[in-house]
């Protein structure tokens, strides 16, 4: 590519397209600068959007901004660029967590692109999914794409599984009851949302799904104890499909590596038919995150949870204006 000025439009598109990557809450806590001169894009952290009780020590928020990042490299790639990428560049300042200079197209990249069609496909659901397994071949191949972006995914099954849903289950119930927990749920939901358009960030009623009526899917309640008119209830599955995103070690760097890890895998198994939903609630209570990881090695920082399945897609959910989360610079 030559090194000519990249229109205002087409830095508009790339961040619309980084932009439509899930968040916990759906904060969207990310910011970006583009500089014109050295096609650079700043992912930055906007700690604006921090969640004081589920998210203290903004380990999910970096995972936010990181699968941000990989649906920014995705896009750059399907633009005909390379994205040369650099995690935490500067050390004094920490809320820089990534850059990305277009350059001319490289190798080592070319499997991002055909993830592009997924970046607008992939939506959040939380309705009941088959009971059916998802093959062996697409557990692996989603299992080489978190490896490629340096994570490690598993599928717990057996009595790990039903541990992973018992800790689950546990912090649910904490959750129902815990002050701080509630603050944040009322901070970033909108109960009375009937409509993407109705709101720029946090997640519409419309989005939280049926109330669970049975069923083992671990399945957060948005809802809380506030009513919701006309909200339906519904049989969720009997043997939900969970996998785990693992790190192992838990610096704001593998947290980086996570997030990206996670947008592609959920990029991937969008195209190849399934839904997902995230299980964050016991990596939110210390003391049940730590239970989650390998039982086999007793290592490794479980990073993020995933229901997959197949079943109805996800509604879309609101996201703010592009405008307001870039700023072009000379």
């Amino acid at each position: 590519m030559s090194q000519q000025v990249l229109p205002e439009e087409r830095v508009t598109a790339l961040i619309y397209d980084a932009a439509a990557a899930p968040s916990m809450h759906n904060a969207q806590p990310w910011r970006f600068l583009y500089f014109q001169g050295s096609r650079t894009v700043h992912v930055r952290a906007d700690l604006d959007r921090v969640m004081p009780h589920a998210d203290p020590d903004t380990r999910a928020l970096h995972i936010g901004c990181a699968a941000a990042l990989l649906n920014l490299r995705v896009a750059v790639i399907h633009g005909g660029w390379y994205p040369a990428t650099r995690l935490l560049p500067d050390p004094a300042d920490p809320a820089l967590l990534a850059t990305v200079q277009l350059t001319g197209l490289g190798s080592g990249e070319s499997e991002l692109a055909a993830l592009y069609p997924a970046i607008h496909q992939r939506h959040t659901s939380r309705f009941p999914f088959e009971e059916t397994d998802v093959p062996e071949a697409v557990q692996t191949a989603l299992r080489d794409a978190a490896s490629l972006q340096g994570a490690s995914l598993s599928f717990p099954t057996g009595w790990h599984l039903q541990e992973v849903l018992e800790l689950v289950e546990e912090a649910e119930a904490r959750n129902l009851t815990d002050r701080g927990s509630d603050e944040d749920l009322a901070a970033w939901t909108r109960i009375d949302a009937p409509s993407v358009n109705t709101a720029t960030d946090g997640v519409p009623g419309y989005a939280f799904g049926p109330r669970k009526r049975g069923g083992k899917a671990p399945m957060r309640d948005f809802a809380g104890s506030r009513p919701m008119e006309g909200r339906s209830a519904a049989g969720f599955e009997r043997s939900p499909h969970l996998a785990l995103l693992s790190t192992d070690r838990d610096r704001p760097e593998d947290w980086l590596c996570a997030g990206q890890a996670m947008e592609h895998v959920l990029l991937l198994a969008t195209l190849e038919g399934i839904s997902s939903s995230f299980v964050t609630q016991a990596l939110e209570w210390s003391d049940l995150r730590w239970p989650l990881r390998d039982p086999i090695s007793g290592t490794g920082h479980v990073q993020m949870v995933l229901r997959l399945g197949y079943g109805p897609k996800g509604p879309s959910t609101p996201r703010r204006p592009v405008s307001e989360v870039l700023d072009i610079q000379p």
